[in-house]
């Protein structure tokens, strides 16, 4: 893996302040200030760090969001746990790890859904299901590749829209919200595998095969 060259580091290493900074400042210069007045760094480097764009600012964060993620589930500590289980645990986290910046992601949300930021937004989403089932262990490069990024996204998507306005004692509607969503997917699961065989499938793999992989 190709080493981040020191300004990178330092972008990753502002970038989750940056976004609970946003919760008072909004996606400006001055979140950057601050998080840069609280981490001991020079405001210049951290300006020339941070994208300028309240957009890219955003993807900064969310990159860095991922980061955290991943860094914390080891193969060890998602190794016992069921498929199932282990979905709900990485989008469960995921808010957590967001949760001292929920109203600066509330806010995020709105910005990337203006016209010209939605080819990003829609990136970020399936940048983000791809990680977690990545993570879950999945390794499919057939149309199950694309609908379980796909259903995922759907299943994080609207459980980050139930969460932001959660207002119950540890997220427990959120959770319970969650919950649902994970036993939808399940059942989609179970749809595709009684599916797969099918003379439909097996031409819609081959075509969306060819997407991924385009002849030489």
């Amino acid at each position: 893996m190709e080493t981040p060259s020191p300004l990178e580091q330092l972008r990753r290493r502002l970038a989750l302040a940056v976004g609970e900074n946003a919760v008072f400042d909004g996606w400006t210069r001055q979140a950057v200030d601050t998080a840069a007045e609280q981490l001991g760094v020079d405001p210049v480097q951290a300006r020339l760090a941070m994208p300028k764009s309240q957009a890219e600012m955003i993807d900064t964060y969310i990159q860095e969001v991922d980061r955290a993620l991943e860094a914390y589930f080891t193969p060890e500590r998602l190794a016992k746990l069921k498929i199932r289980e282990k979905i709900r645990a990485l989008v469960w986290r995921r808010l957590e790890i967001m949760g001292p910046a929920r109203e600066a992601v509330r806010r995020g949300l709105a910005i990337l859904a203006m016209p010209q930021n939605v080819p990003l937004a829609l990136r970020m989403s399936w940048r983000t299901s791809d990680l977690m089932w990545r993570l879950a262990g999945d390794t499919s490069t057939d149309f199950n590749h694309y609908t379980k990024r796909m259903t995922l996204g759907a299943v994080y998507c609207s459980t980050l829209l139930s969460w932001l306005n959660d207002q119950s004692e540890g997220w427990m509607e959120t959770g319970s919200f969650l919950d649902r969503r994970i036993d939808d997917v399940m059942k989609f699961e179970k749809f595709k595998a009684d599916w797969r065989g099918s003379s439909e499938h097996l031409s819609l793999s081959r075509f969306l095969g060819r997407l991924r992989y385009p002849p030489r």
